[in-house]
């Protein structure tokens, strides 16, 4: 048990008894005094172990609840205390609770709490979780009226809820950033992370007239006094709108650039998801390009399955199943899908289950069982039409018809999957 000293512990012995609707005398029953309990309360007398053992099971709470030393701490302290904690400590439960129990705490330190909160739900990949802190954080940064804050808060709110599908409300939240943005004349990397932010929900939305335009302006206006990391990024998100519109060659160029400008150890965490995206969008292309997809992918699973987070590894073996299928290794592609859809914590966003699952569908048809695949195929795409995501769509139809002409035998010498080997 920690040791606390007064009077610390009586205001949360205090905090603890009234947030249960009790009285002093319901909570000390026939093994204390009021009158002790009291002293405890005001800080008059020190806790021994006995005493804080037995006010823990009358509570109902651990003994940890009582005794942890950063349990009380106010908001200001405690982001202090997680901002400063060593590798490998537990840097939120104390925000937690200063969260939760710091009422009075200053907007802008709620502000900064929230955002390191959400940015680990988001790297735990509990993107439900994160919305809801998001949806706090966008409307504190409201009554901040802060530009730099509401336009950070509205680009991680949109990047949350493309991870979860919700492209109608994800588009008004991008759009509000970039005008933030542009109408306050932000800093470049608040301006271009805005307007990436709306080019990605654009292109998943099917409207790449206005994603095209939006790549123009992103590299005429922002690329050119870009950082190397700014510019990777940027680079990336306008090859996702080239190989959607069709123009493979000028996909894989940007792709090539935004890799090339990074070493890992620039920055390993983007440099880890920029050859995660890579390998995502090479596998898209028509053919696949699965020389580079290979590559990239073995560096980042160097990486990941040393350090990555769970949603990391899932996305890992999701890629890697897709791999095995379109380079004809039916066999491991079947292991690592199955395994992937029977874990009940996987942590993938929705496009990447959308894959996924495809993956099954088109699996389940080459096993024989062509209708119970077709009709999975067709629930995928009405779903993704339902929620307005026309990217995802229009993989679903790509997807059933080339695996219908791999079955009935039509398929063309380029068609993915079709039991091609490694070479």
């Amino acid at each position: 048990m920690g040791k606390l000293e007064q009077p610390h512990f009586g205001r949360r012995l205090r905090r603890l008894r009234r947030e249960r609707g009790l009285s002093q005398a319901a909570v000390v029953g026939e093994g204390m005094s009021t009158g002790y309990l009291s002293r405890l309360e005001s800080g008059e007398r020190r806790p021994t172990t006995r005493a804080v053992a037995y006010l823990a099971e009358r509570l109902g709470v651990e003994v940890s609840a009582l005794t942890d030393p950063l349990g009380d701490l106010p908001l200001n302290h405690a982001l202090a205390a997680a901002a400063s904690a060593p590798t490998g400590a537990n840097r939120t439960a104390s925000l937690l609770r200063a969260l939760r129990d710091d009422t009075s705490a200053d907007p802008a330190d709620r502000w900064h709490a929230l955002w390191l909160l959400s940015r680990r739900d988001n790297s735990n990949g509990d993107y439900e979780t994160e919305r809801a802190r998001l949806r706090e954080l966008v409307e504190l940064s409201d009554r901040l009226a802060a530009p730099e804050l509401r336009t950070r808060a509205n680009v991680q709110y949109a990047h949350c809820l493309r991870a979860l599908g919700d492209l109608r409300t994800a588009e008004p939240a991008a759009e509000t950033a970039w005008a933030i943005a542009r109408e306050e004349e932000l800093q470049a990397a608040d301006a271009m992370a805005a307007l990436m932010a709306l080019i990605d929900v654009e292109a998943e939305l099917g409207r790449l007239d206005a994603a095209g335009r939006h790549v123009r302006e992103l590299e005429r206006d922002l690329l050119p006094g870009a950082t190397a990391p700014q510019a990777a990024e940027a680079l990336c998100t306008a090859s996702r709108v080239s190989h959607r519109q069709g123009d493979h060659v000028t996909a894989q160029d940007r792709l090539e650039r935004a890799l090339g400008l990074l070493n890992g150890a620039d920055d390993p965490g983007l440099w880890t998801r920029l050859r995660t995206c890579a390998t995502a969008a090479a596998l898209a292309m028509s053919p696949p390009r699965l020389e580079a997809a290979r590559r990239w992918l073995e560096e980042a699973g160097k990486v990941i399955e040393l350090t990555g987070t769970p949603s990391q590894v899932h996305e890992l073996r999701a890629l890697s199943a897709q791999l095995a299928f379109h380079e004809g290794r039916l066999d491991d592609a079947r292991t690592l899908c199955r395994a992937l859809l029977s874990d009940e914590d996987l942590r993938l966003p929705y496009r990447h289950r959308a894959r996924l699952l495809v993956l099954e569908g088109r699996l389940t048809m080459l096993d024989g069982r062509v209708e119970d695949g077709v009709a999975l195929l067709e629930r995928l795409g009405r779903q993704a039409m339902d929620a307005m995501n026309l990217e995802v769509a229009a993989d679903v139809r790509q997807s059933l018809t080339a695996t219908l002409a791999q079955v009935r035998g039509a398929a063309p010498p380029d068609t993915v999957g079709s039991g091609r080997k490694r070479r």
